[in-house]
């Protein structure tokens, strides 16, 4: 079989970059190992949020009186639970099949591997092999949970976040190890179902990719809710020889000894580079990652290579934008290279947190004169009625030009507000022109108008 196109990966970043190959009127087939949707629609972004909206509902109802409502005691039902959250990814799965079969593209399950002279070898589950033929290869495999050194995962104990979103019962405790976004959704989901949960992170903030804002406010919202964590700390082995798990931390303070029923790492993902054909054909490699140009070209010809295997951010819109901008490339289009600083990053445990651009501590170390500005969800009417005051909107603007260098938020719904400020950026606003871009009242979003009043000493409700 030759084709024009063929994705190897079927994730966020494949399935789009092979849906935009065909209608690009290329021949496009897509190869795939599991399921089709990849690690996002099957075991990460999708059914992570269902598992998150069950625990939000559950918060809601226990918080019932305080919006003037009578309930009678809840109790979470945790396999229900996990049954729905898996219902939402099949359905997810589903839909990307229809996608496929609309688009006219060819699903090849197997596990495919590049060959020299643009050819990629399939091998079934049932071990029979086949080889195809492109002209153009693109590479999207994804990423998995990082294993670190100290704490081996045998998925009973001891486990990454697949095991996570599928547990048999729900545990009495858990040391989560890692405060990025895996970390602190898991953290939020299981605490909120009554499950005691610890943190242990190694870096001196929670998220510690986040503004430092963002992360002190974050700590504050957790430690409300009842979830211990432990900053500056790091697990340095794990006993699971008895009926629960014994969890070495090496603190400030000495050593401490946690005991859990569970142990979810959480220390970020590694690309899954092995077994795809990379040194037998040439592909440069760099740190566990793919040597790509900024349309995707790796250093064999007609071979790309997107998503989390690349540079860049591990996100499944980062991967979804690569794999646009690498086919309309490969087609003969004029896209313009990604701009990896105006990459939104969304985490959704209670407060949600959405952020853009440069912290402040980065838009000082590249030199900027800051203008900054910063709304309290407390001093919002919508919040207030809403029942959601804790959190804030940050803007930082370049003093010199207005520029709008970054924006950090944490609160109810602000993964839903931050694609304004990615509009906003990509324009090139000014902070004055978002001052009078008249916002809805009452509103969450009314905060990013007041936040960017708030560095410029126009603030109306502070």
């Amino acid at each position: 079989m030759n084709y024009d196109v063929i994705v190897i990966g079927s994730g966020p970043g494949g399935y789009v970059a092979a849906i935009r190959a065909s209608q690009l009127g290329l021949k496009t087939a897509v190869v795939e190992r599991e399921s089709l949707g990849g690690i996002c629609l099957n075991w990460g972004c999708i059914p992570t949020k269902a598992l998150l909206k069950s625990a939000q509902v559950f918060e809601y109802i226990n918080h019932a009186s305080e919006y003037g409502i009578k309930t009678a005691e809840a109790e979470a039902d945790f396999a229900a639970v996990i049954k729905r959250s898996r219902g939402v990814a099949d359905g997810m799965s589903k839909g990307v099949q229809f996608l496929m079969k609309k688009n006219k593209i060819d699903v090849i399950m197997g596990s495919g591997k590049v060959k020299p002279g643009n050819k990629v070898e399939v091998k079934a589950a049932d071990g029979s092999q086949k080889e195809y033929t492109a002209t153009s290869i693109i590479l999207a495999t994804g990423g998995r949970s990082r294993e670190l050194p100290n704490l081996k995962q045998d998925g009973k104990k001891v486990i990454g976040y697949r095991q996570a979103m599928v547990l048999p019962e729900q545990p009495k405790s858990m040391v989560v190890v890692g405060s990025g976004a895996i970390g602190v959704e898991f953290a939020y989901f299981y605490a909120t179902l009554g499950t005691k949960v610890t943190i242990v992170e190694f870096m001196d903030n929670v998220v510690p990719v986040e503004d430092e804002d963002v992360s002190k406010q974050l700590l504050r919202s957790f430690k409300k809710a009842g979830i211990e964590i432990m900053t500056s700390s790091s697990v340095e082995s794990v006993d699971t020889s008895g009926a629960g798990c014994k969890v070495q931390v090496k603190t400030a303070a000495g050593v401490q000894t946690l005991e859990c029923d569970i142990v979810l790492s959480a220390a970020g993902v590694v690309a899954n580079i092995e077994n795809l054909g990379l040194e037998e054909t040439g592909i440069k490699t760099e740190k566990g990652k793919v040597v790509v140009d900024e349309f995707y070209n790796t250093t064999v010809k007609g071979v790309y290579a997107i998503g989390d295997i690349v540079g860049g951010q591990a996100l499944a819109h980062v991967a979804s934008a690569e794999g646009i901008i690498c086919v309309e490339k490969i087609a003969g289009h004029k896209p313009e290279p990604l701009d990896y600083n105006n990459i939104p990053g969304c985490t959704y445990c209670s407060p949600e947190i959405a952020s853009v651009g440069y912290t402040e501590k980065a838009a000082k170390a590249a030199g900027y004169e800051l203008k900054i500005g910063k709304f309290p969800f407390s001093a919002s009417g919508k919040a207030s009625a809403a029942g959601a005051k804790d959190g804030f909107v940050k803007l930082i603007f370049d003093a010199k030009y207005g520029e709008l260098l970054g924006a950090h938020m944490i609160g109810a719904n602000v993964t839903e507000m931050i694609a304004e400020i990615v509009v906003a950026r990509k324009l090139e606003t000014t902070g004055h022109e978002m001052i009078k871009s008249v916002h809805p009242h009452p509103t969450m979003s009314e905060a990013i108008m007041e936040a960017a009043a708030d560095a410029y000493g126009e603030v109306i409700h502070l």
